[in-house]
């Protein structure tokens, strides 16, 4: 599952996509686990009726969801991806997922390993455009000992044992799954639906997906550089 990711923090093309500016304080631009980056959540307010009010937010956190019962943010360490399938049971996720705090991470690649030399090689994977992409995720806010509000996030993961590109990573042996990318039609819907998350957790088309190895120019699966 993706626990090393690039940020996307062009603030240009960041409001022509998403329809919002990232936070003024850009966090980490490679992001790993504990780290601190963007995502976009609704705004707390926007159910007022004041037109003054944006639908959605981007502000930062801790990339690994921070629970309300936590005694620290190392737990950052197991919890920056959440299995789609249990995350209205599992202690670290139910409350965010119960209290519909959804988010979107917006990422211009991630990274997987490609086991198939028989040693985990990092591997990027991006929208063959260039694109951002736009993850699912979970969003919470817990406070410190010192009485700090601290935000966090976590990505959403799906089975991809079917994927023709994302199906080629992790080891021969594990579970293959990705995270789930969102469709750009389908951004503000995923943050304001009280729904099932299910309906929202397909494979991204693997057509629109490069991966491409960091030390060369070929690329894996349907496309070639």
């Amino acid at each position: 599952m993706c626990s090393h990711y690039q940020a996307f923090q062009e603030r240009e093309r960041y409001l022509r996509h998403f329809g919002i500016e990232p936070p003024a304080e850009t966090g980490k631009l490679d992001m790993w686990p504990g780290y601190l980056g963007a995502f976009i959540r609704k705004h707390p307010h926007s159910d007022v009726g004041d037109e003054a009010v944006p639908a959605a937010e981007a502000i930062n956190g801790l990339f690994g969801l921070v629970p309300h019962w936590a005694t620290d943010t190392k737990i950052t360490k197991s919890t920056y991806n959440c299995r789609s399938e249990t995350a209205a049971e599992k202690p670290s996720f139910r409350d965010a997922y119960k209290r519909n705090q959804r988010c979107i991470i917006p990422a211009q690649a991630i990274y997987e390993p490609d086991w198939r030399t028989g040693k985990a090689v990092s591997t990027r994977i991006e929208h063959v455009d260039g694109d951002p992409l736009g993850v699912a995720g979970l969003w919470s806010n817990w406070k410190s000992s010192r009485g700090e509000w601290v935000h966090s996030f976590t990505m959403l993961t799906i089975n991809a044992q079917s994927h023709p590109l994302m199906n080629q990573f992790h080891k021969p042996a594990d579970e293959k799954r990705m995270v789930a990318i969102l469709a750009p039609g389908r951004y503000q819907e995923w943050l304001e639906a009280k729904r099932d998350i299910q309906d929202f957790m397909q494979p991204f088309h693997s057509e629109q997906l490069i991966a491409v190895l960091p030390s060369a120019p070929a690329t894996l699966g349907l496309v070639h550089a």
